[in-house]
Order: structure tokens, then sequence, then C-alpha cells
């Protein structure tokens, strides 16, 4: 039935690029992208789904055609009423599964401790890719450069810092470098696939597309992410958790304790990183296919 683009405002008025894929299929999956990435990212989940679903993709504020976020508004908690508004504004009659990867994963989880009446009514699952429900920063080298800021009582004047330098880093920037091809591929792809350069070139252009102000912008609700609280609520509906066993930046033991605490299937897929969607498309869409069919009629998914 073909594509529509329309602009939804968020409860602060940063207005969010939304477009959804119509079909028949009284199900609608609304998927929330990661950190840095856009809503292209599920391209070839949309694909895969065309016509067994009605699909909703948005960017998030501060990325893709979304509008810049208030440094302030820069928080998961804000992330979690975005949510609601694309839910609100996309999704006025028939049941939705919640699908978000990395930060989008993130953001349903602090949406879900907001929003809890609508688990169960409005929204009957939820599909978590390669994200955490918190304690990212504890380990590592940023891990260790936090505790030590924070023991210092630095960490709020390097965050400002950032912010002050980050206009002039967006612009200087140059995108498709060497060094930031191995960072993609250091940290997007795990020991099994990492080989394709045209896709470690894919995620590289994508994620060097977001602006450094707005890296910036998100880098200290990463780390105070704690959305614990959320999981019971999420509970309550059939979940799935996905992830690549060489993860770097969500690790798979974090989406292990996930999938423990919501009593959800797990779905691990090895040699794979961060960016496993892209990667191993046709694991995470059977897997994406197999909830819809737990959540709702087979014909919304035949």
């Amino acid at each position: 039935m073909g594509v529509t683009t329309s602009v939804v405002p968020a409860d602060d008025g940063v207005r969010l690029h939304v477009e959804v894929e119509e079909c028949l299929a009284p199900l609608t999956v609304l998927y929330s992208h990661g950190f840095t990435a856009q809503l292209a990212e599920f391209q070839l989940q949309r694909e895969a789904l065309a016509g067994r679903a009605r699909q909703v993709f948005y960017d998030q504020r501060g990325h893709g055609l979304s509008e810049t976020t208030p440094y302030q508004h820069a928080t998961m908690e804000q992330l979690g009423r975005d949510v609601q508004a694309v839910l609100e504004a996309t999704c006025p009659t028939g049941p939705v599964v919640l699908l978000g990867h990395s930060m989008g994963g993130m953001a349903l989880m602090a949406w879900a401790r907001q929003f809890p009446e609508e688990l169960g009514s409005r929204v009957v699952g939820a599909f978590l890719l390669a994200t955490s429900a918190g304690g990212l920063v504890t380990g590592g080298p940023f891990g260790w450069m936090v505790r030590q800021l924070t023991r210092l009582r630095l960490l709020p004047l390097y965050l400002w810092l950032l912010r002050l330098v980050a206009p002039a880093i967006t612009r200087l920037r140059k995108p498709g470098t060497r060094l930031g091809y191995r960072w993609v591929r250091h940290y997007l792809f795990g020991t099994d696939d990492a080989g394709d350069v045209a896709l470690v070139r894919q995620v590289q252009a994508m994620l060097e597309a977001a602006p450094f102000t707005s890296s910036a912008a998100f880098y200290p609700t990463f780390i105070s992410h704690d959305e614990s609280a959320a999981l019971p609520f999420l509970a309550r509906i059939p979940t799935t958790v996905l992830c690549g066993t060489t993860d770097r930046l969500t690790p798979l033991s974090h989406n292990q304790l996930l999938a423990r605490e919501l009593g959800s299937t797990m779905v691990e897929v090895p040699g794979c990183g961060h960016s496993v969607n892209v990667t191993r498309p046709e694991v995470v869409n059977t897997a994406i296919l197999d909830l819809l069919a737990r959540v709702a009629p087979q014909r919304a998914v035949g």
C-alpha cells in the first residue's frame, strides 16, 4: 500500500521524522534504531516483513532527518517519551510489537517504565536487539576513564568540554577515513562478520552521518543508564532478545541477563557483533517472524 512520511512532534516540541510502510495486516511493528544510526539501519528487516506486518520507522532525535535535541533532553527518559509520541501518532488501533536495537532497545525499556499501562493492551510483544539494561561503562578503557574522572570529580567538566568542542569536531571530521573504518569494524562487527568490506563501509557511512554534537549530547545518559526497573513491566508480554556472541558494545552477557529477567526467548548469533541485523539479517528476520507468530493471528505474518 506504499510508504507515508510524516513529522511527529515529541512532548518537548522536537520534530521526529517518521515513515510508515502500510499494509493490510492487523499487526504493526514499530522500530527504534541505535546510537548514531538512523531508520535505514532496518532496511533489510523492512524488506523481509513487507506485506506481513504494518511497519513504523522513525529517526531518533538528533539523528537522521529528525530535529536536533537540546542537550538537557538527550536522555533515555526522553527517548522513552518519544516512543510514546510516535506510537500514539501512528498506531491508533491494533496490536503493536516494539523492536529496538542498542540505544533503541534502551529507549523501549525507558518507555515501558513510564507507560506500563500500554503493555498487553496496545503493545503485545517486544524484540530487544543487541542492547542492555545498564552498566555499560563499568568495564573496559572507557569505564576506567569514567571511574577516574568520577573519583577526581572531573566528570561534569569532561562532559561540558566535550559538548563545547562538539560543533568544531562535527565541522572538521572527515567521513570515510581508514581510522574510522577500523573503529567500526572492531566495535560494530564480530569475529566472523567483519570480513565484508562493503558492509563495514556501509555501516561506517551511516554512523558518520550523525553529527558529533548529537553523540556528545547523549554520552551522559549512557553513563547513568539503568533501566532494571522497567524489566518487570516488559516481562508481562512475550519478548525476544537477540545478540551476537562477539558484540563489543552491548556484550552477550548483558543480553543474557535481560533474557533471564524477562523470561525471554534468547537468540545467540555465533561470531557476530553489534550490527547483527545488517550482517546476519536472515537470522534476525526469522526471529522477528517467530515472535510475531507468538503474539498475533497467523494471518498477520503469513
